[in-house]
């Protein structure tokens, strides 16, 4: 097993190179028995789920034997998305659960997200929240005593029941009748979208919608424009009023408009927060540090407060905990809500984008514009060359901006009266990542390869 594995936000690697299904084993059972130990309970009911890939099979056998070895109870979801799972882990009362799942990584990983339920909120387990304590127990076998009595038993309804508490967030009936197309990349989003769509007037146009877990048209990943070329171009052909692209397991999800542009998260986040606090006053919106200044704009105009976060989905679930957030909204299309236990819940952002386009009687395009109140460069990755690490980069950008504002919450971020920028290194891959924003097209354009050519002096290379 390579210890590699176990991530930041989860654990994650390559099926048969980093781990194989007896080490998988093995991680399910520390797993299990952290949060024996984190919850002092030993008899625990635990949820599972899985997605489709080609890998998934012997994996959920693992999980399964595992399960039953440590004498607990495992609820086996299904076929499922990573948001369903997380519904299911917290509204029936469950400890907690795993979903086996690479999210958007290509078809070769595997691996398994996992989550503690306090009370109303589920606990991702990540770095700082259990992923040092579940490694250590894994790599040096310090398992909790098996009883091999444990039993699986299945629960059906995680999907319609979560779609329903979705559409119980909107007014179902000021909906109008919309033409979308959907690219769900072969992945599981499929399954939420279809269940959403049986109760609503629409019409839909699907492509890559058979569950393929070798995802044979392109990467699920949305975050990669290049993967949505296809969507962009369907939606201007069918003169759709616009389209939603899930990734490979349903936790983000990102929208194109009726002229086949790609929505910035940010402005989803903007649309959302807005609608939120248009109904619920004085509340607090988290966003993640790359792109920040559309959303405290707006925020602060509604009389709401915004919290800054690091970069990943299990950081910004704890923020929102910690604040008591009612909503958050990451660069990469992750949407978490206070509702759903600070989780994401991407079918309820769908289910608030019909409203919110149903209500405006305008298109996507015209709502968005008129949102926009600073312009994002898109994210630049920089490879590091060898002998040169991010920190030095970072040090050296920290004195030749130190007229700026600056804040080394992820990486380093500089703020200026009309623009700024934060450059951080990856999480999940050896990348140097830069965002900048700024007042206008133009200062964005100047400030962008004014920091591209200065890292790239540094001793990076674009990626």
């Amino acid at each position: 097993m390579n210890p590699k594995i176990f991530k930041a936000y989860d654990i994650r690697g390559i099926y048969g190179s980093d781990f194989n299904e007896k080490d998988f084993y093995e991680v399910i059972k520390g797993v299990i028995t952290y949060i024996k130990k984190n919850l002092q309970k030993e008899k625990l009911t635990l949820a599972f789920g899985y997605d489709v890939r080609t890998s998934t099979p012997p994996l959920v056998e693992a999980t399964k034997k595992a399960i039953i070895d440590q004498g607990i109870t495992g609820v086996d979801i299904g076929l499922t998305t990573t948001p369903t799972f997380y519904y299911g882990a917290l509204k029936y009362g469950y400890d907690g659960g795993m979903m086996i799942t690479a999210s958007h990584n290509p078809k070769e990983y595997n691996g398994v997200k996992m989550v503690i339920r306090d009370n109303n909120k589920l606990i991702k387990i990540g770095s700082g929240s259990g992923m040092e304590e579940i490694k250590d127990i894994t790599l040096n076998k310090k398992f909790s005593l098996d009883t091999n009595d444990g039993k699986i038993i299945k629960n059906d309804n995680v999907l319609k029941d979560e779609v329903n508490e979705a559409l119980s967030r909107i007014d179902k009936n000021s909906l109008k009748k919309f033409k979308v197309v959907t690219d769900t990349a072969n992945g599981m989003a499929i399954l939420y979208l279809n269940e959403f769509f049986k109760h609503i007037d629409v019409e839909v146009i699907r492509i890559f919608d058979d569950l393929d877990g070798t995802f044979p048209n392109h990467e699920g990943n949305p975050l990669k424009f290049e993967n949505l070329k296809w969507l962009q171009k369907k939606v201007v052909e069918e003169k759709a009023d616009f389209g939603i692209a899930p990734d490979a397991d349903g936790d983000r999800v990102f929208f194109i408009d009726e002229k086949g542009q790609i929505v910035p998260a940010t402005m989803i986040t903007c649309m959302i927060a807005k609608k939120i606090l248009e109904e619920n006053q004085n509340e607090t919106i988290v966003v993640d540090v790359r792109y920040i200044r559309n959303v405290i704009n707006l925020v602060n105009k509604l009389g709401g407060k915004v919290e800054l976060t690091k970069v990943g989905h299990a950081f910004i679930s704890k923020k929102l905990t910690d604040v008591n957030g009612i909503f958050a909204g990451e660069s990469s299309g992750h949407f978490f809500l206070r509702d759903t236990g600070f989780a994401e819940s991407s079918i309820s952002v769908i289910a608030y984008i019909f409203e919110i386009l149903s209500k405006a009687n305008k298109p996507m395009s015209e709502i968005v514009k008129d949102l926009y109140t600073s312009y994002e460069s898109g994210e630049f990755n920089f490879k590091l060359n060898e002998g040169v690490t991010s920190q030095d980069i970072m040090k050296t950008i920290a004195e030749d901006f130190s007229d700026g504002k600056i804040n080394w919450l992820d990486g380093i971020s500089v703020d200026y009266p009309n623009w700024r920028f934060n450059i951080r290194a990856s999480n999940t891959e050896p990348l140097l990542r830069l965002n900048v924003e700024s007042d206008n097209p133009q200062i964005t354009k100047e400030k962008t390869e004014l920091l591209r050519q200065k890292i790239l002096s540094l001793g990076a290379k674009i990626d």
